[in-house]
């Protein structure tokens, strides 16, 4: 969990404070000004993202809007690498955090924050979201039990669902076999005692223009391929958010903060694709 820094207290309170004393007046502050008054989430303490979480419910009804409300929120999020965890060993590392994020952290700490009204909801969330049941139906937050492939996550969560053959007819895609987390070589990638082999799709970096974002829902996650991974036993090495069919907000090492950018300025930058395609799943909420 994180500490915040105590000097921004009184700074942060005040703000969080007179955006519920605006909006409880019945002042006529719109979604996108009360958006932007307030604190970013890594300057709060839980307590006071707990105030939050409930206006974002009556302020965006709708989970899509409230996604990327909240995506957008995070915007800023410095960059760290694998910082999510069980709290326990082999990796102690918090359920749920917001003072850092990387790529999937991102997606799916703002999935998760997007359902729920206090903290505890939302550490509850991203057990749900995060981890597999077990052969009795049971969510318990292990290493072992981790979805650790995006791949293996939007082929079987049911809340990151994948929908890339609904947007192109199978000839503009490209197939893609292999065994998840097996090398080559036999090995595993990770330490998991677990492979998966699959057979999926993507969208070439031939058919990845306007006309494909136009198809999309207003909020969706983006998967990046690597075909160059895979005698690595890994198909896709990045993942953000496409936000209104343009944008793409992402925890970027790059950058070394989450960002939004332009999705094809940053698909094509310098002219050229980053990557050997993408794969696109809808977000679905928890029942």
């Amino acid at each position: 969990m994180w500490v915040k820094p105590r000097r921004l207290k009184h700074i942060t309170i005040n703000l969080v404070t007179t955006a519920f004393l605006l909006a409880g007046c019945g002042k006529a502050v719109d979604n996108d000004s009360w958006l932007s008054s307030l604190p970013k989430p890594w300057q709060l303490s839980t307590a006071e993202i707990e105030q939050l979480l409930p206006e974002f419910m009556r302020r965006y009804p709708e989970l899509d809007d409230r996604l990327i409300a909240i995506a957008g929120w995070r915007v800023g999020t410095p960059y760290e690498i694998f910082k999510l965890g069980e709290e326990v060993e082999p990796d102690p590392d918090p359920i749920i955090r917001l003072d850092v994020s990387d790529c999937t952290g991102h997606v799916l700490t703002s999935l998760s924050l997007a359902q729920s009204e206090s903290w505890q909801q939302a550490w509850d969330n991203m057990i749900e979201i995060h981890y597999k049941a077990d052969d009795e139906g049971r969510k318990k937050p292990t290493y072992a039990s981790r979805w650790h492939y995006t791949t293996d996550r939007i082929l079987s969560n049911p809340y990151t669902v994948d929908i890339t053959r609904t947007l192109l007819p199978e000839d503009q895609l490209t197939p893609v076999a292999l065994t998840l987390n097996r090398k080559e070589s036999g090995e595993e990638f990770l330490d998991l005692s677990w492979s998966r082999p699959v057979q999926t799709w993507y969208i070439p970096n031939e058919n990845i223009d306007r006309d494909l974002l136009a198809k999309l829902p207003a909020i969706c996650g983006v998967g990046f391929v690597k075909p160059a991974w895979f005698s690595q036993g890994l198909i896709i090495g990045h993942e953000g958010m496409i936000v209104r069919r343009k944008d793409l907000i992402h925890a970027s090492q790059t950058a070394g903060e989450t960002e939004r950018v332009d999705f094809l300025d940053y698909y094509f930058s310098g002219g050229e694709p980053n990557f050997g395609g993408i794969m696109i799943y809808a977000f679905r909420p928890i029942e």
